[in-house]
């Protein structure tokens, strides 16, 4: 339940201990003055409470949906269950942050938005790499008007796994379209708006692949083109965006730092937290000469979700992604899959 009072913490029960759980949501929570982690909602309590020894670990969403001193779900369990609890827990008066995609469907999220729209708690989707070093730095890029006007803004998320494992995520629907393409058109739709039409080429390439692990997708607006690239066949995958505008390029290897940081045991507030180790480069011709210059790169700077969380709690500030701009994402999902389907570009 939303509070106007900045005194007593926010109790926070994070509902799925898996990468997103143990790697994005606990530590950055844990790092957020106002709010308490209470309890964890998961299978491993082994695993939980070898990080998190302070908290309590109950089996299931219902025991914790129950709790008078939980204020915050956060559900980070897969995709197929993001509806179905954020529900339980927007008709709980809880407020809930999801993990991105927050809904199977686009049909569930639509649901799921027209519930909290009406619920008294504070609903959010964690679109964590708004966030991220090279974004952040693009961004004032973009706002600065050092590209000029851009023509192309093209946006790579590739990897090398050429083996299929038999984990959740190389079976769930949508593949990687669903896995990274919401980090991916959250981070357009932010600079440019939503797109006029979505081209997808979505497909299985990996020996035994049983969902999609390629996507190549073009979204389409007036004269600006967005090229948004993820597969798990790419041996040289450190290309993270290419963007050219009539005043210069942008161009950017590596990914943000601050997952690896966290998997590596740093935590926010340490000295390198979020600094970006491969800043990205200004390309620019100047009377006929090519100029390369580096640029002084922005701090990652996940923990700004959930500072942003907290005050939207309490009653300060919007929530730091609302129902409505992640339905927006989810839209450009749906049309992407629909445009793989049908071999065609989907009008928005």
């Amino acid at each position: 339940m939303t509070r106007s009072s900045s005194s007593a913490p926010l109790g926070v029960a994070l509902i799925g201990y898996g990468l997103a759980g143990q790697t994005f949501h606990a530590p950055l929570i844990a790092a957020t003055p106002g709010l308490a982690l209470r309890v964890v909602v998961s299978s491993r309590p082994e695993a939980v409470l070898a990080d998190l020894p302070q908290v309590e670990v109950l089996a299931d969403l219902d025991a914790a949906l129950a709790r008078a001193d939980i204020d915050l779900i956060v559900v980070a369990t897969p995709d197929a269950l993001h509806a179905e609890q954020s529900i339980a827990a927007l008709k709980a008066c809880k407020s809930v942050v999801v993990d991105k995609p927050f809904a199977a469907t686009l049909e569930q999220a639509e649901a799921v938005a027209a519930l909290a729209a009406q619920a008294p708690g504070v609903f959010s989707v964690f679109q964590n790499r708004r966030w991220d070093a090279d974004f952040l730095t693009l961004r004032r890029l973009i706002a600065d008007g050092a590209l000029g006007e851009i023509a192309v803004f093209e946006s790579h998320f590739d990897r090398f796994r050429p083996a299929v494992t038999d984990r959740w995520k190389d079976r769930r629907d949508g593949g990687v379209w669903a896995d990274l393409g919401p980090h991916l058109i959250d981070q357009a739709v932010q600079l440019f708006g939503p797109p006029l039409g979505v081209y997808a080429d979505l497909q299985p390439q990996r020996k035994d692949a049983t969902t999609i692990d390629y996507a190549h997708v073009l979204l389409r607006y007036d004269r600006l083109r967005v090229i948004l690239n993820m597969g798990h066949l790419a041996a040289d995958s450190d290309l993270r965006f290419a963007v050219h505008g009539t005043g210069g390029s942008f161009l950017k290897h590596g990914l943000d730092p601050q997952e690896a940081q966290s998997k590596a045991g740093l935590r926010p507030g340490d000295a390198d937290w979020g600094v970006d180790p491969s800043p990205g480069a200004l390309v620019r011709v100047v009377e006929g000469e090519t100029r390369r210059t580096t640029v002084p790169p922005e701090r990652g700077d996940y923990p700004a979700f959930y500072a942003g969380l907290r005050d939207a709690m309490r009653g300060q500030v919007p929530p730091p992604v609302p129902a409505d701009q992640a339905l927006s994402v989810m839209r450009i999902l749906d049309a992407g899959l629909r445009s793989a389907a049908e071999r065609r570009e989907i009008a928005l």
